[in-house]
């Protein structure tokens, strides 16, 4: 077992927790994850030549949080950055 660093204790002893995690519990809860990216990946470009892509969840995510706040690329490209 690891041993705790000084963030991990002073995130543990955190009493209420923010909007943003919140958000991210509620959104994982209602959306499968798992049968989502299954049905996407075999649609989902590939490594190969070029740029690598995102990892499909990762994208996904940002699209369903895109899709929620209805934000438009460059709107979700700032949130992102904040």
């Amino acid at each position: 077992m690891d041993q705790p660093t000084f963030a991990d204790l002073e995130y543990e002893s955190k009493k209420c927790k923010t909007r943003r995690e919140i958000f991210l519990e509620r959104m994982d809860g209602l959306i499968p994850w798992k049968q989502l990216v299954e049905r996407i990946r075999p649609f989902y470009p590939k490594a190969g030549r070029g740029r690598r892509p995102y990892a499909l969840s990762m994208m996904l995510r940002i699209h369903c949080v895109q899709a929620f706040y209805n934000l438009s690329d460059p709107g979700m490209e700032d949130m992102l950055y904040r």
